[in-house]
C-alpha cells in the first residue's frame, strides 16, 4: 500500500513538473499520468453539474482544465445527471508500449438542490488554473475543498425562503399582512423540506408533500385571520417550490444544442410544476373535507398597499434576494441579483400598464433585459451569467397562472382553467425566447465592462 501511494505521488510530481515547465504532456507522460489529469477535470465537472451549472459550462471548464495540463485526448460527454470521460494515449506513446492505452470513467450525478456559490468558485478556479496559478495537486486539493464546503447556515436558508415568499406575495398583489403571513409560510415549509421531505421521501413525493403543507399552512393562517387574500398568500407560498433552475438550465441547454440534457431538465421542471399543482389541489380538498365544502375565491385581488411602482420594485428586489440566498449565491453578488430582478419586473410593469403590449410580449422584453443585465453583471463580477439569470427570472415565472389553473380545475370550471393555463404556457414560452435571444448575442459586446488589469 505504501509503495502504491509513493508511486502515485511520483506520478503527480512528474505531471506537475511537466506542466510547470510548459512541456506538452501528450508527448511526455504515460496513460497513468493522463488519468490523473482527467480525474481532476471530472471532479470539477461533478461539482458544477450537481450544483446547477448548465451543460456547456461543465464541458468548457473540464476541457479548459485538461488542456492546460497537456491532455489533449480527453473527451467529455455530459448529460443532466452524468458525466462520461474518455481519453486515449497519443500514438507516439502507444508505440513505446504503455500498459493502458485508454481512460474511461462514468459518473452518475443525481439532480439535487443548487449551490451557485460552488459553481462560481469552480468557474473562477478554472481560469486561475489556465493562467498557471495552480499545479495539478494544488488544483485537486482546491476542488476537494470546494466540494466539501459546507452549506450556508440554517438560519440563512430559512430567511431566504421566508423573504422570498413574502416578497413574491407582494409582487402578485398581496397586502402587507398577506406578506407577513407568507414570511411565516416560507419559513415553516423550508423547515419541513429540510428535515422531513428532503431527508425521508423521494423527490416526487417530497415535492407533492411540500406543496400540500404549503397549502394547508396558508389556509390555516387565513382562517385564523392572519392574512386577507388567500389566493395571494398561496401564490407567494409556492414560489420557493417552483423549479426555476431546471427550467432555465433546460432552456440554456437546448439553445446550446444539448437537446438530451435540455429535454431531461425541462421534464424535471414540468414534473416539479405538476407536483405543486397536485399538492395545492390536495390541500384544498383536505380543507374542504374538514370545513364542509371547497373554499370559494373571488379571483385575482390586488392590494393598493403594494401596487405602486415603488412598492413593486422593493418587493421584487427583496424576493429576488431571497432566492439568491436559497441558491447560495455569494453574498457580494446578492444585491446585484436583487437589482436585476427588480429592474426586469419594473420594465414588465411599465410595458403592461402603460404600453400596448400583452403580458406575453412584456415578459419577452423583460426576460431579454434581465439576461442582458445578467451578462454585463457576470463580466463585472467575474462569475457565470447564469447566477444572475436564475435569480432574476423568478419575477416573471407565472406562479399565479399555475395556482389559478389548479384551483379552477378543482371547481370543474374548465373555461377559466384553460384560459389561465394557456396564459401560463405562453408566458413560459416568452421567458424561453427572451433567454435564448439574449444569450445568442456575441460575448464581445459585454466584455468592455471588465475591470482593467494593471500592467505587470
Amino acid at each position: 500500500m505504501e509503495e502504491a501511494e509513493k508511486k502515485k505521488g511520483r506520478l503527480s510530481e512528474e505531471i506537475v513538473g511537466a506542466a510547470d515547465m510548459g512541456v506538452d504532456l501528450d508527448e511526455s507522460t504515460s496513460s497513468s499520468q493522463m488519468s490523473e489529469v482527467l480525474e481532476v477535470a471530472s471532479l470539477a465537472g461533478h461539482i458544477l453539474l450537481e450544483n446547477g451549472a448548465e451543460i456547456s459550462r461543465v464541458e468548457d471548464i473540464m476541457s479548459r482544465i485538461s488542456t492546460h495540463y497537456g491532455v489533449q485526448g480527453g473527451n467529455f460527454f455530459v448529460i443532466s445527471n452524468g458525466i462520461f470521460t474518455t481519453g486515449s494515449v497519443p500514438e507516439k506513446l502507444r508505440k513505446r508500449g504503455t500498459q493502458a492505452e485508454c481512460y474511461a470513467n462514468v459518473e452518475f450525478i443525481p439532480i439535487k438542490s443548487a449551490d451557485l456559490g460552488k459553481v462560481a468558485l469552480v468557474n473562477s478556479l478554472s481560469y486561475d488554473i489556465a493562467s498557471g496559478k495552480y499545479t495539478l495537486l494544488e488544483a485537486k486539493a482546491k476542488l476537494e475543498e470546494i466540494r466539501l464546503r459546507p452549506q450556508i447556515p440554517l438560519w440563512e436558508t430559512i430567511l431566504g425562503a421566508a423573504i422570498g415568499a413574502g416578497g413574491f406575495c407582494a409582487i402578485f398583489g398581496g397586502s402587507l399582512i398577506d406578506c407577513a403571513a407568507d414570511f411565516a409560510v416560507g419559513a415553516l415549509v423550508c423547515l419541513f423540506s429540510l428535515f422531513v421531505s428532503g431527508r425521508y421521501l423521494s423527490k416526487i413525493v417530497g415535492n407533492i408533500l411540500n406543496a400540500v403543507v404549503t397549502g394547508l399552512v396558508c389556509l390555516l393562517l387565513w382562517r385564523v385571520g392572519f392574512g386577507e387574500h388567500l389566493s395571494n398568500i398561496v401564490i407567494g407560498g409556492i414560489m420557493p417550490l417552483v423549479p426555476g433552475i431546471p427550467f432555465v438550465n433546460g432552456v440554456r441547454d437546448i439553445a446550446n444544442g444539448d437537446y438530451l440534457a435540455g429535454v431531461t431538465r425541462l421534464t424535471d421542471a414540468l414534473l416539479g410544476f405538476l407536483c405543486i399543482s397536485l399538492g395545492i389541489a390536495g390541500a384544498f380538498i383536505l380543507d374542504g373535507w374538514m370545513w364542509g365544502g371547497m373554499t370559494l375565491l373571488s379571483g385575482v385581488q390586488v392590494s393598493p398597499q403594494t401596487s405602486s411602482y415603488l412598492a413593486q420594485g422593493a418587493a421584487s428586489f427583496i424576493g429576488t434576494v431571497g432566492f439568491a440566498i436559497l441558491f447560495s449565491v455569494p453574498r457580494k453578488l446578492r444585491l446585484a441579483s436583487g437589482a436585476i430582478g427588480a429592474l426586469g419586473w419594473e420594465v414588465y410593469l411599465l410595458i403592461t400598464r402603460l404600453g400596448p403590449l400583452t403580458p406575453q410580449l412584456g415578459t419577452l422584453v423583460a426576460a431579454f433585459l434581465i439576461c442582458i443585465m445578467a451578462r454585463y453583471a457576470a463580466v463585472w463580477g467575474k462569475v457565470p451569467a447564469n447566477i444572475f439569470v436564475l435569480c432574476g427570472i423568478f419575477t416573471l415565472v407565472p406562479g399565479a397562472g399555475l395556482f389559478w389553473t389548479t384551483y379552477y380545475l378543482l371547481l370543474k370550471s374548465f373555461s377559466p382553467a384553460s384560459t389561465s393555463g394557456f396564459a401560463a404556457i405562453t408566458i413560459s414560452l416568452a421567458i424561453v425566447f427572451g433567454i435564448i435571444f439574449a444569450m445568442e448575442l456575441p460575448q464581445k459586446w459585454f466584455s468592455f465592462v471588465a475591470p482593467r488589469r494593471k500592467k505587470e
